[in-house]
């Protein structure tokens, strides 16, 4: 569903961050873990079409629909890569992101309201239910604490079913118990609902344990940071 090759921008005069190949199809999740500072953020919003490269082979996305990305960003077409964003990624970000005038379940309905899409959905409702978010749901963002802010953001991160979820540090302000839920969770609703994820982390310990795919940033020399896949 998502294949990339020779994808890299340089940091610096000195300093290039690269991911010579990844492929991910629908189901899966890999994480993408390396040391801090070595790129793993900057590496995340290029394939969330965030961040522009200065290099890139190829980047499709999708099945037997599958869209010329590469091309895209190529030929600067930046309403069209917009539409990609909204429509076919969901973030989560660090900060969790929530609009802070807009209750809970507002702000996990927002996606589908931009995108006209139907209301309810089983796999938000699955997922709130999965994260005890119910009680909340008429708060505001500023009444609830980080670690809860964080799994709301993942919620609407996932509320127009999206191809491909794209998290930094999701279980960052986490416990770890509130930290393996989330993770399983993820798990869980990427295989039933055949989506995507990669998940940038630093708990390395969670993703031998979930034994999930392993996206390691490599450091070379102090030249940069080449990303591969561990499992191959």
């Amino acid at each position: 569903m998502l294949q990339i090759a020779n994808l890299g921008i340089q940091r610096g005069a000195n300093y290039h961050i690269s991911l010579p190949r990844l492929s991910l199809g629908r189901g899966e999740v890999a994480a993408i873990t390396g040391a801090s500072g070595c790129g793993k953020s900057t590496m995340l919003e290029m394939i969330g079409l965030i961040l522009r490269p200065e290099q890139l082979g190829s980047f499709t996305l999708g099945d037997s629909d599958a869209l010329n990305v590469a091309a895209l960003i190529e030929g600067d077409e930046q309403a069209k890569l917009a539409d990609i964003r909204a429509q076919r990624l969901g973030f989560v970000l660090q900060t969790g992101g929530l609009l802070p005038f807009l209750s809970v379940r507002q702000n996990i309905e927002l996606p589908r309201r931009m995108l006209g899409l139907p209301a309810h959905s089983e796999l938000v409702e699955e997922a709130i239910g999965r994260l005890r978010l119910q009680a909340l749901l008429a708060k505001l963002p500023a009444q609830l604490s980080i670690g809860e802010r964080q799994r709301v953001a993942f919620v609407r991160a996932i509320a127009h079913e999206p191809d491909l979820l794209l998290a930094d540090e999701p279980t960052a302000a986490l416990d770890p118990q509130q930290a393996r839920n989330l993770f399983e969770l993820i798990i869980d609703l990427v295989q039933r609902f055949q989506i995507a994820a990669l998940i940038v982390t630093h708990d390395w310990d969670l993703v031998q344990d979930c034994a999930i795919r392993n996206i390691v940033g490599t450091l070379q020399n102090g030249t940069g940071t080449v990303f591969h896949d561990r499992s191959e």
